[in-house]
């Protein structure tokens, strides 16, 4: 890196020393380093290399990372560059314009149906080398910033939405205050962060993402500073369980519902729409578009909702008629309507395939249904591999009869598991661990306990071999969940000699 920093030398203005050495530093962003912090390690390891080195390449690449790097990188690049400048080291003119920008204006281009907005917000240096911000934001992936990118041709950017917006009835462009640019940009970037960290967001992202990801979040800092925003500017205000149930019983009561023919099961399914939409879709249950439809029913339910064979039935059924209940009441056109309808038919046959009943593997639904008390299907394995032991006579007790949901009967599912080491002189205390670990992978807190575990499984280990490495690390560790998550990301195998 420092040797492709001397082409930094060559360039003419801030702007684009800014977009290489964003470049670079986005050519580890969204990776993971087992046993420490990728941008403690590389960035602020390339800061290191760089003061040392002392040379005109580096003062320019330190210059940069001063304003495009993280908080921790950027303080040391300042030192190590302003250092440099008293050796009398040579750095081109253009070095001290870096980040010296001021915003000269904030647009948004909306979908109607509320699944997207792109933000321009446009710069300047000192009335100079003009240049447009571009990042869009997906509100179906939790308002997360999925693609960014820089423009120098500002003016044809915006004549050319401008035009788009004028002839789709379906696309609103308008000017944006620069406080609420950021709020939203802000929020966007910290969401996408927040999937990366969980080893998704390189996959969600654009391709070009990660190159403009320093400098986008340089220049946000530049736009004034605004009230955060939990959620898009047309957020609604919080659904209560009763309100839910309201809004549930509005809609079967609508002429959109009438031709439903499974009273009970469309009204199941309306909680699972409204949900979906409260909980997922920034308290929005009314908002409906084929892409939040079709996101539904092939990816968050085939996920998430354990659903009867009669609400497998029913849903495109009743998620058609949410739409027609649904779209006129928040002023979508009929254009849109149509289109999500459209959508919706269109996924019904995917829909078949992509959710999978539990019971078509040879589960039994009772079995299942004891796993899953509050219907979360992506809990199923992590539950099914803390308490395999639900089915069958153990002497005179009836594991049928075991509620593995219950604190009680969870222990006395861990003793009989435990049949065997009866005679172990810290079985109390060696159930207790059990049951800690037992917990945790029942809600799934930290979600890299059952990472790890499978990881391990993948493997070929044994279960219980398995289950005593990670009771290892928990009381390793104790109570510091920072450190117990990264201790399990850096689980690869189990030693020859386990943990007893």
């Amino acid at each position: 890196m420092l040797l492709a920093a001397r082409e930094l030398l060559a360039v003419r203005s801030p702007l684009d020393a800014e977009l290489m050495v964003s470049d670079m530093l986005g050519a580890w962003w969204g990776r993971r380093l087992r046993g420490g912090d990728v941008e403690q390690i590389l960035g602020e390891g390339l800061v290191d290399y760089a003061a040392k080195a002392g040379t005109p390449a580096a003062l320019t690449l330190l210059v940069s990372v001063a304003y495009l790097g993280t908080a921790r990188q950027a303080a040391k690049a300042e030192g190590a560059a302003l250092a440099l400048m008293e050796s009398d080291v040579a750095r081109p003119r253009w070095a001290d314009r870096v980040g010296a920008v001021k915003p000269t204006g904030c647009y948004v281009s909306r979908d109607v149906y509320g699944d997207q907005d792109t933000v321009v917000c446009t710069f300047a240096y000192n009335g100079e080398d003009r240049h447009a911000l571009v990042v869009v934001v997906d509100y179906n992936m939790g308002g997360m910033a999925r693609d960014a990118w820089v423009s120098s041709q500002v003016d044809k950017l915006l004549e050319q939405a401008r035009l788009e917006a004028a002839g789709n009835a379906l696309l609103r462009f308008e000017e944006l205050e620069p406080q609420q640019a950021r709020a939203l940009l802000e929020f966007a970037m910290k969401a996408t962060r927040t999937a990366a960290h969980g080893r998704t967001g390189p996959k969600l992202v654009s391709d070009s993402y990660s190159a403009y990801h320093a400098f986008a979040r340089a220049r946000i800092k530049a736009l004034p500073p605004g009230r955060m925003r939990p959620a898009p500017a047309h957020t609604e205000a919080p659904y209560s369980r009763d309100r839910r149930a309201m809004l549930a019983a509005e809609f079967l009561a609508s002429d959109a519902a009438e031709n439903l023919s499974d009273p009970s099961a469309a009204s199941r399914c309306a909680d699972h729409i409204i949900d979906y939409g409260c909980d997922q879709d920034f308290g929005r249950p009314m908002r409906v578009s084929p892409t939040k439809c079709e996101t539904f029913l092939l990816d968050w339910l085939p996920r998430k909702v354990l659903l009867s064979p009669a609400e497998q039935d029913a849903m495109p059924h009743v998620l058609s008629a949410w739409v027609r209940f649904a779209g006129p009441r928040i002023g979508l056109p009929e254009q849109g309507v149509r289109a999500t309808l459209d959508a919706v038919w269109e996924a019904t046959a995917r829909f078949t395939e992509a959710y999978r009943d539990p019971t078509t593997f040879g589960l039994d639904r009772s079995l299942v249904e004891r796993l899953l008390p509050d219907g979360d299907l992506s809990a199923l394995a992590r539950r099914a591999f803390a308490f395999p032991l639900l089915q069958g006579m153990r002497g005179s007790t009836s594991l049928d009869l075991l509620n593995p949901a219950d604190e009680a009967d969870r222990r006395i599912l861990l003793e009989i598991d435990h049949a065997g080491e009866l005679g172990r002189t810290d079985l109390e205390e060696h159930l207790a661990w059990h049951e800690e670990i037992a917990g945790r992978l029942w809600v799934g807190d930290p979600p890299q306990l059952w990472e790890a575990a499978q990881r391990l499984i993948d493997l070929g280990h044994d279960r219980h071999d398995v289950l005593h490495v990670l009771i290892e690390i928990a009381e390793r560790i104790g109570d510091h969940p920072d450190e117990l998550a990264a201790a399990l990301d850096d689980i690869a195998d189990i030693p020859d000699e386990p943990p007893a």
